[in-house]
């Protein structure tokens, strides 16, 4: 099986600003994901064309099973507040995707940890710091029927700013105590892996610099599993023609 994570930067190309959904659908079907956590993703926002991205992502996939969680309602960037689960139908959200191959037996959402406070934060050629806010982050789980038994995977975005996403990658884990193995968490957990394989406890499988996408440098973007699962093959970082990341991919295996 092939497990991958995109942050898609909501379907936007670095090269001429543009959401084209036929642009992110071929990307896609190009990664051959059987399972697919994508972060930084729309639902019915005007910047991306009203688009479900995580609709047209299944279907260039050919995945039956997928699931939308909005972690703000409203706009990035301009009017939002934190999703709840009971937005209405139609109403602009954003937040994370997982697409399954495989039939999905149970669905399960985590609401992380929020800061509330804006913290300042050193950014490269700055000499004095910026004030930042985060906003709200989440996660997905789904337990599958996959080709080796039932497993489980689960997708999330964590926080950009340092400290805070260790914390909630540590509730992360603690929360999934339980879950059917092999567990495989994928996702921008905006840490490096050494930090990510600490705070965390699970092995990562997937070494490869995701970002930035040009000339990546860093790997912010992990595949990280506990139980009886590894990889069958070197990970690759894909460069896309849209967002700032690169796509990460593995193929897997029991072991």
């Amino acid at each position: 099986m092939r497990i991958a994570t995109f942050n898609i930067l909501h379907g936007r190309s670095l090269d001429d600003g543009r959401v084209d959904v036929d642009r992110l659908a071929d990307a896609v079907k190009s990664l051959d994901a059987d399972v697919l956590g994508l972060q930084e993703v729309d639902r019915d926002q005007p910047r991306s064309l009203g688009a479900d991205l995580t609709a047209v992502a299944a279907e260039a996939m050919g995945a039956d099973e997928h699931q939308f969680v909005a972690a703000l309602a409203g706009t990035p960037g301009g009017t939002w507040m934190a999703a709840t689960g009971d937005e209405q139908p139609g109403s602009a959200t954003y937040g994370i995707a997982l697409i399954s191959r495989y039939p999905v037996v149970s669905w399960r959402v985590v609401r992380l940890p929020a800061l509330r406070a804006s913290v300042p934060m050193w950014f490269k050629g700055s000499r004095k710091p910026v004030w930042v806010s985060d906003e709200p982050r989440v996660a997905v789980a789904a337990v599958l029927d996959g080709p080796f038994g039932q497993m489980t995977v689960c997708n999330t975005h964590l926080s950009f700013i340092p400290g805070w996403s260790a914390l909630q990658l540590s509730r992360l884990v603690r929360s999934l105590t339980g879950t059917r193995e092999p567990l495989a968490l994928v996702g921008d957990l905006n840490m490096e892996q050494r930090q990510a394989n600490r705070v965390s406890g699970l092995r990562p499988i997937a070494s490869a610099a995701t970002f930035p996408v040009g000339v990546p440098r860093r790997q912010l973007d992990h595949v990280l599993v506990r139980g009886g699962l590894r990889a069958t093959g070197p990970a690759e970082a894909v460069q896309l023609p849209l967002s700032d990341h690169r796509a990460l991919v593995v193929p897997c295996g029991p072991v």
